[in-house]
């Protein structure tokens, strides 16, 4: 069996034994010195409640599960140095174009503005940087499937432009309110190709 159909079997490519994935993403955690800004940040990003918070942890969520983010109060931090190794961002998926453009109208109203708005093909996205420096990004899939998401990716238009084409979400939402189509939106224009420096750091 080749590795490909091994795959799509659910065998993982070391043997014939099934492969056992998560069932999704449940939480992550930030450490930070800049506490009290920090959990203001999460929690008026994502319209988050607390299921703890003290002085030194604030466990928040968005739903059902007990946390989603966590941030953690240590002191006496050193901020990260450009240039370093590390995760960039983490991201989170919305139902709806129109969900996300409303978030973004949310977020904008109360000062919180994204430092890029781009749609990549795959996703329409919004990222954000958080006190501390991290990256956050909020995006919404472009496609009914997966499958068509990664046919996308296979075309020659986005290997000349794996990066994307920036956006303006206060436009997008206007024009979804005019009653343009979530599906028109959220087509990527072909502008040629965009590289690598074209991503912000």
């Amino acid at each position: 069996m080749s590795n490909l159909v091994a795959e799509r079997n659910g065998i993982s490519g070391q043997g014939q034994e099934r492969r056992i994935a998560p069932t999704q993403i449940a939480h992550f955690v930030v450490y930070t010195s800049r506490f009290p800004e920090m959990v203001a940040f999460y929690r008026t990003l994502f319209d988050l409640r607390s299921s703890h918070e003290d002085d030194n942890v604030a466990f928040m969520t968005y739903d059902e599960e007990h946390h989603r983010i966590a941030v953690v109060n240590v002191p006496d931090l050193a901020d990260r140095p450009e240039g370093t190794v590390g995760f960039h961002h983490v991201a989170f998926t919305y139902a709806t174009l129109k969900d996300l453009l409303e978030t973004h109208a949310r977020l904008d109203a109360l000062g919180v503005k994204p430092y890029w708005t781009v749609n990549h093909g795959p996703t329409t996205s919004m990222y954000f940087r958080d006190p501390d420096g991290n990256r956050v990004e909020m995006q919404v899939d472009n496609f009914d499937t997966a499958e068509e998401g990664i046919a996308y990716c296979r075309l020659p238009e986005f290997a000349e432009n794996p990066i994307g084409v920036d956006i303006d979400p206060a436009d997008m939402l206007q024009r979804l309110r005019n009653g343009e189509t979530e599906q028109a939106l959220k087509r990527r224009p072909n502008i040629g190709p965009r590289g690598m420096d074209d991503f912000p750091r």
